[in-house]
């Protein structure tokens, strides 16, 4: 009974029903395959047709890399041809830093095999910031010839690592030209700022390097060039696989100075040893001959990235060898600017050529009981113009600063140059204007009123006054020229001047300002400061008449000692028993021949002692060689530390 009612209750399968089922699956299964072919297709339409030139680019940039070529730096030549910065080959290591997994460890194993430092590291962690993603990195400069082979062998292990040849600026007389050439170095973010801001940033894609300081920095654009580039194939690897397209860049201009090598060479050898800075100037035009700082440093250091040591070594040097000190320098100019002051008092009536006075060593303030001593205690007696250059009467300047006033005395020192930049062609930064003091200055810096004690030893270059062997130097040109104003400069010409056969030489413009001195002075007075100047040579009391007692030609010049501290009332000067830092420098301005002036000099000693007799002797060297091609580094200074001299 019981299996009768389970046979009742049994079904059979619908087959309509499961054929149904099935037709619908299917029908949905087959609607998801026609949608995910239309995305599909949709998908490839939107990569292969519409935004088939986008996806091309940056098909072709994995493929496809454009190498800058940076271009070959300009040479510089003395004014005879001889080059003073030049470009050599060098070989320098790079790295792909964002293409290698342990780059820690990788430059760990690089140490063995091309000698890579701790500082080598520091400085391409540094530098790496400066490069775009997947750009090769400079990693190690110089490499050695064992060096090279030694990674060659072992190049198959690092792939994303590769040797270049590249221009290296090579400086090959050191240390002798580094204050006028300064150097190249490479380039930091200050520089790509400015670069930057001078829409200048595309002309150094490739380049690492750019001028600091000197002729290097003040002619970047002459010098540089414009880059070129390689368009190439690369692999997977970043090597390159093939040349697509080479554009060929554009070298920098060749330039010549007016820097007489020879000349520069020897004034450095003179003042070996010593800190000291001379500058010689050609005052027909106002060329600089030589621009001499001693004691300097060699540029190339600074090439490739100074290390910090070499660094902190220069700059805690007690003989400041970083220091350019005929441009930024600041001495009393002593009793080089009486001929100056001389002119300028004729020229106001304050004094004539028949004025006479007397000198019994000193000279008092009236009204007060303030006296100002002369460098000779006992006095020089009657006094003319012309005398008081010769034998440097202090009194006697004494006399003409308070009759003149310091606003007159700035006036016209003004118009020789002092206290004003020289228009040299260096950046501003590196020359300062000294102080020339007036009323103004005093309040500015001390917030005190000018007084008339203060105007008394401006009259001989001392108080407040200072100056640069720059200055110094086109002030005393400006007197050669009674009143023609020639701007000192560096750049005698281009490679393209001298190329350029069409431009007559003739007519090449000479960099000079316009002065109202010629106007202002009479020629008389003039000849009289001038005859001053041969007198203290020549004369029968001048000041160094013993050192151009043998003299074989006729010159002119002007000592002077700058007191770097004052004495008491009965104090007497001995340099033996003070520190070296407080002797006196030692000045000396000159010009020869006397008739016709081929050069201009102006010379500081630091702590150098007698400006006559120290300075003097190094002058006459100077003018020996120059002139007579007499060469001599025997450099005999009288000594004068038991006295001071002027």
């Amino acid at each position: 009974m019981q299996q009768n009612n389970s046979h009742k209750q049994t079904k059979f399968r619908d087959h309509s029903a499961e054929t149904n089922l099935f037709l619908r699956r299917a029908l949905i299964a087959f609607a998801v395959i026609i949608v995910m072919v239309i995305v599909l297709l949709s998908k490839l339409a939107h990569l292969q047709i519409f935004s088939y030139g986008y996806y091309n680019t940056k098909s072709n940039n994995n493929r496809i890399e454009i190498i800058p070529i940076p271009p070959n730096r300009g040479i510089i030549y003395d004014r005879n041809g001889v080059a003073l910065a030049t470009n050599n080959t060098i070989y320098q290591l790079n790295i792909i830093p964002d293409k290698i997994r342990n780059l820690n460890e990788q430059l760990e194993q690089l140490k063995s095999i091309v000698n890579l430092t701790d500082e080598d590291i520091e400085n391409f962690q540094k530098e790496r910031l400066n490069y775009k993603s997947h750009r090769a990195v400079p990693l190690k400069y110089n490499l050695t010839q064992e060096e090279i082979a030694h990674f060659v062998v072992n190049q198959h292990l690092y792939p994303y690592v590769n040797i270049t040849g590249t221009q290296h600026r090579y400086y090959p007389y050191g240390s002798a030209l580094t204050h006028v050439l300064g150097y190249v170095s490479k380039i930091n973010g200050q520089d790509k700022i400015r670069l930057e801001e001078q829409n200048k940033i595309t002309e150094y894609v490739g380049t690492n390097n750019i001028g600091k300081i000197g002729i290097e920095r003040f002619y970047e654009d002459l010098l540089h060039g414009q880059p070129g580039y390689e368009e190439v194939e690369v692999n997977n690897r970043g090597r390159i696989v093939r040349l697509l397209n080479h554009h060929d860049p554009e070298a920098g201009e060749d330039v010549y100075l007016t820097i007489d090598l020879k000349l520069q060479l020897y004034i450095q050898k003179l003042l070996e040893g010593r800190r000291a800075a001379v500058v010689a100037l050609d005052p027909n035009n106002g060329e600089v001959l030589a621009l001499v700082s001693s004691p300097s440093y060699d540029p190339n250091l600074f090439v490739d990235g100074i290390s910090s040591t070499k660094y902190k070594e220069l700059l805690n040097d007690p003989k400041k060898p970083l220091f350019n000190r005929t441009m930024l320098g600041s001495y009393p100019p002593a009793s080089t600017v009486k001929p100056f002051l001389a002119v300028s008092a004729l020229s106001e009536g304050v004094i004539t050529p028949k004025t006479v006075v007397y000198d019994p060593g000193y000279w008092q303030l009236p009204g007060t009981t303030k006296r100002f001593r002369d460098w000779m205690r006992w006095g020089h007696g009657k006094v003319d113009t012309t005398k008081s250059i010769e034998e440097s009467v202090d009194t006697f300047y004494y006399q003409v600063a308070y009759d003149l006033g310091i606003d007159r005395i700035n006036y016209w020192m003004k118009k020789f140059g002092y206290g004003e930049r020289s228009g040299i062609d260096l950046s501003p930064n590196e020359e300062t204007r000294a102080v020339l003091p007036n009323r103004d200055w005093k309040k500015s810096r001390y917030k005190q009123s000018w007084l008339q004690g203060d105007t008394i030893p401006v009259g001989i270059g001392q108080g407040y006054w200072t100056a640069t062997p720059l200055q110094m130097a086109k002030a005393l040109t400006i007197l050669v020229n009674e009143g023609v104003v020639y701007t000192p400069h560096l750049l005698l010409k281009k490679k393209s001047d001298v190329l350029d056969t069409a431009l007559p030489k003739q007519n090449k413009p000479l960099p000079i300002e316009d002065s109202s001195l010629v106007n202002l002075i009479s020629k008389s007075n003039w000849q009289i400061a001038k005859q001053g100047m041969y007198r203290v040579m020549f004369g029968s009391r001048g000041t160094a008449r013993k050192v151009y007692a043998d003299a074989q030609y006729k010159a002119a010049g002007k000592s002077g000692t700058a007191q770097v501290y004052g004495l008491k009332n009965d104090e007497i000067y001995n340099a033996d028993s003070i520190p070296e830092h407080l002797r006196d420098h030692a000045l000396f301005i000159a010009y020869a021949p006397f008739d016709k002036p081929k050069i201009v000099l102006a010379i500081v000693l630091e702590n150098g002692g007698g400006g006559s007799t120290n300075g003097g002797a190094v002058a006459k060297h100077i003018l020996d060689y120059y002139l007579l091609g007499i060469e001599s580094t025997n450099l005999e200074t009288t000594d004068s530390s038991i006295r001071r001299d002027d």
